[in-house]
């Protein structure tokens, strides 16, 4: 069946399954996988990628909410998905979709210890990122809370680390390395028995072997972006030029105006626009999008479901496919343009954009 859709967002499955091989070459055999796949699998579609990473046998799938975590489960997925913001109004929907949920405060606590009901948990502690978690001088009256519960099974324990991809902050991962494993210590002391911990995101196991645990959480690494020529971008977004047209000298393009022709040009007008998450800073010949192999610039202000660039140099007409992002204009020098994070980029594809997944 041919492509009818305009703008097209190409998943290399075959990518994905090579990235999660080499980060698990840098684990120990025994070391368990947890895979992200909250953000609609970082805007790649959370149901075809989690349904291929629980083939591939990983452990099993982190999500933001239960929302995210009830549609996987009733698509079919079996493996233990794992809600990191359970919520406190959505319990009916996490027991009858056996789901687990990320417990980071007294609250969750006792109104999932309350429900009375077998539930998969894991704790969460915060170990310097100050955002979610419990603090290590609560670990005590955390075991004393978790034993007045005894239908809540603790699956593990674990932290986030706040800084593991960047050299100058590697003192403060180590801290947070070291009071994780306090933690742990008392924790277990107390309770009696241990439990899996995990810690070490994507950048953790590129660059913190030594602080392995026995899970680790695997996120953007899957989808081949980190600073490792060993993992592959897993997608490419495509789109095409749907007019063509000449803009004499002194003529203005886009809103405003905002770019005036300072001779006669050629432009192309592509269906994608910042509703399709195409950053509105990329304007101005600031962004660039790949056609024929050659960068052709942005002009004019990126509109809601389109954007203008420079056909002046190029042979290109009406039909001719564009790249907006994919191997040669990766996400990752899309973000350092736009002095942001790939997440970014990513979390904003619309869901309108097709995708169409290959291997």
């Amino acid at each position: 069946m041919g492509i009818t859709h305009e703008t097209i967002l190409e998943v290399n499955t075959n990518h994905l399954e090579s990235n999660l091989n080499y980060l698990k070459s840098q684990l120990k055999p025994s070391t368990k996988v947890i895979a992200v796949v909250k953000a609609y699998a970082y805007g790649h579609g959370d149901i075809v990628l989690s349904r291929k990473l629980e083939l591939l046998g990983v452990h099993a799938l982190w999500v933001a909410d239960f929302e995210e975590g009830s549609r996987l489960r009733e698509s079919g997925i079996n493996i233990p998905i794992i809600i990191a913001n359970p919520g406190t109004k959505s319990t009916n929907k996490i027991i009858e979709n056996k789901l687990d949920v990320v417990i980071y405060n007294f609250k969750l606590l006792q109104l999932y210890g309350e429900l009375n009901t077998e539930l998969n948990i894991h704790i969460k502690f915060n170990t310097g990122m100050n955002r979610y978690g419990f603090n290590p001088d609560e670990v005590k009256k955390v075991i004393d809370t978790l034993q007045q519960y005894p239908k809540l099974k603790i699956q593990s324990i674990c932290s986030h680390l706040a800084a593991s991809d960047n050299p100058e902050n590697d003192k403060f991962t180590d801290k947070q390395c070291l009071i994780f494993d306090t933690i742990c210590t008392t924790f277990f002391t107390c309770f009696g028995y241990k439990v899996d911990r995990h810690i070490l995101n994507t950048n953790g196991v590129l660059r913190f072997t030594n602080k392995e645990y026995e899970m680790v959480r695997l996120g953007i690494g899957l989808f081949g972006v980190a600073d490792d020529k060993n993992l592959h971008q897993i997608s490419t977004l495509k789109s095409v030029i749907t007019q063509v047209r000449t803009i004499k000298k002194g003529e203005g393009i886009g809103y405003n105006a905002s770019f005036i022709a300072t001779e006669d040009m050629k432009v192309g007008i592509i269906p994608f626009g910042y509703a399709d998450g195409l950053n509105r800073k990329l304007s101005e010949k600031y962004g660039t999008i790949l056609v024929n192999n050659s960068p052709c610039p942005i002009i004019g202000k990126i509109s809601m479901d389109s954007c203008i660039i420079d056909l002046s140099n190029t042979t290109a007409t009406t039909g001719d496919r564009v790249i907006i992002f994919g191997k040669e204009n990766t996400i990752l020098s899309i973000a350092k343009k736009l002095e942001t994070i790939p997440y970014e980029i990513f979390a904003t594809l619309n869901r309108r954009i097709k995708r169409v997944y290959s291997s």
